[in-house]
Formats: structure tokens, sequence, C-alpha cells
């Protein structure tokens, strides 16, 4: 099969595309033909070896896929060749740069029918990130104010939409040019972090969404909440960060993988709740180019993989 993959952990450079060996589908695992992949930021923080020791070389970076399920491992039952599916593979697996994967059943769904695979690949790990921190780890309730650190990006934008659909009010932060883009998904005051200091804008939030990153921004991100307001951090590392004060509370979510949440993400979008990020398509013999355009970090929307 054809893959984007690296031999080496470093810059973009070291993407290489080429042929590797198919994968099988072994017991409780379905073997899917990718059609779309898409790149997230954790892709080329893992390349450039930020993350944990990449385990073996050649390495096949990529976590989310939208498919069509072509044979079945040992036991599973709850779908057939031929059945059109997305997914986001566990933390360690990725392998999703690649014609074929083989994926655990239990934590892949059913493709949305409305949805092409390029736009149900662009949803599958930002949705499972935003569903993961907004719904249950800050438990947003509608009527409570939500402040969402850097609402351009994947995504913070399914966060905003998610967060307009729950009730509550959406304050954003974002560059001058992505201002149009965030009020046509709905949030309610945006603020120019190039010109305006959030902190002075903004004040006694029920919840904050951090997606940035950086300790400044970070630890500001406390001085906005309420007494008794929860912050929800997903770009400062593996552990939530100490707040400054000790009348909020800091959270880390936990995004696991599981076949309900992608549902989830099915319903949200297919009702017109949440919808399908701007995406630019790649070849994926063009892997390095993508990863160089993510790693800048001042992407709108989504890049995606054409794979078939």
């Amino acid at each position: 099969m054809k893959a984007a993959y690296f031999r080496k952990n470093g810059g973009p450079e070291v993407m290489e595309y080429g042929d590797l060996p198919d994968p099988a589908a072994g017991p409780g695992q379905v073997l899917v033909d990718v059609h779309a992949a898409s790149v997230n930021g954790a892709d080329w923080k893992v390349r450039s070896g930020k993350y944990a020791p990449t385990p073996s070389f050649p390495y096949i970076p990529g976590r989310d896929f939208s498919g069509v399920v072509s044979a079945l491992g040992a036991g599973v039952t709850d779908f057939k060749v031929g059945d059109e599916v997305f997914g986001v593979s566990e933390q360690t697996g990725e392998q999703c740069y690649a014609e074929k994967v083989a994926m655990n059943a239990a934590i892949v769904a059913k493709k949305p029918g409305k949805l092409s695979h390029v736009e149900a690949a662009a949803v599958g790990l930002i949705g499972l990130t935003a569903l993961v921190s907004v719904e249950d780890t800050l438990k947003l309730k509608a009527g409570e104010t939500i402040l969402i650190q850097g609402g351009a990006g994947g995504v913070a934008s399914f966060g905003v939409q998610l967060a307009k659909h729950i009730g509550a009010r959406v304050i954003t932060t974002a560059s001058a040019a992505n201002h149009d883009y965030l009020r046509k998904l709905g949030a309610d005051q945006i603020i120019d972090y190039n010109a305006q200091d959030f902190t002075k804008v903004v004040s006694g939030v029920d919840a904050v969404f951090e997606t940035v990153g950086g300790n400044e921004v970070v630890n500001r991100s406390f001085g906005v909440l309420r007494p008794g307001g929860r912050a929800a951090f997903i770009g400062s590392g593996a552990t939530a960060p100490v707040p400054p004060r000790d009348d909020v509370v800091s959270l880390r979510p936990k995004v696991g993988r599981d076949r309900a949440h992608l549902e989830r993400i099915s319903e949200l979008v297919t009702s017109g709740a949440v919808r399908v990020p701007e995406i630019k398509v790649y070849p994926l013999s063009e892997a390095a180019a993508a990863h160089q355009i993510s790693e800048g970090r001042h992407l709108r929307g989504k890049l995606v993989f054409k794979v078939r």
C-alpha cells in the first residue's frame, strides 16, 4: 500500500511517501480501505519527537480517517465488508496516513451518509476532543458563558458550535481575518488577540476552554473566571496546569476512543447543529507540505489528505 511515513524524528522534511506492507485485520478489528485522513497537531508533535518516543520506524502517523471496510477480523459482527466508516485511532496506534488501516472495531462508527469521506475524516478527532472537553469535562450548561481560546482552529471551532447548541454564550479569541468565519459559526463575541488583551475585555465567565497552549495564555485564562469557575486545557501538556488562585478548577480532558462519541458527532453534524470546518485538501504524497502548515499553528479549519 502507499503511505506517508517517517524513518526518523525531525522536521517536516523527514516525511516520505512510498510503499509499505499492507496491514491485516486481527481479532476484533476491521481492515479499512482509507479514502481520507486528516492532519492534527498531534501528528507533527509525534513526528518531531515532542511526544513519547516513536515505538518503531518506519512510522505512519495520522489519528483519524474515513473509508470502506474491506475485511473483518475474528469476532467482528457489527460491520460488514463494504460499510462506510470513520473513526479515531488509539493514541499509540495512529497509522491513518495510508491506503489501508486495521482498527479496533469498537472504536469505529458508520460514516454519516450526508458527509463525504473528506468531510468525515475532518470531524473525527476534533469532534471527539471538543465533546469530551465541553460536554464531559466542563459540563457546560445552557445560560452559562464560556471563553474558547483560539476559536478558528479545528477543535475550538467545533467547540464554539457545540457550546452554542448547548445554549451557552460564547466568547472566543481569533485574529481579525477569522472574525467573519467565527460569527458564521455562532460566536457571540470575538476578541482580536493581536489588538486586545482578553483579560481587559472578559471577566466573570463560567468556563474557559483553552486550545492554544503557552504559559502566558494559560495563566491569564484563570484570571477571567468567576469564583467557582472551571477551565479545561488541551494545549498545555498531559496534566492540568496549577491555577494561581484557589477558587477555580483546572481540568485536563481525558480524550478516550469509543463509538458512542463518534455517533454523537454524527448526530450533531447530520442535524446541522455543527458544521464541517473549512477544509484544505492535499494528496497524501504532499504530507511534508501539510505538516509545515499544521506546525505553523495559524490554520483555519482542517487539512485533509484525499487518499483515494
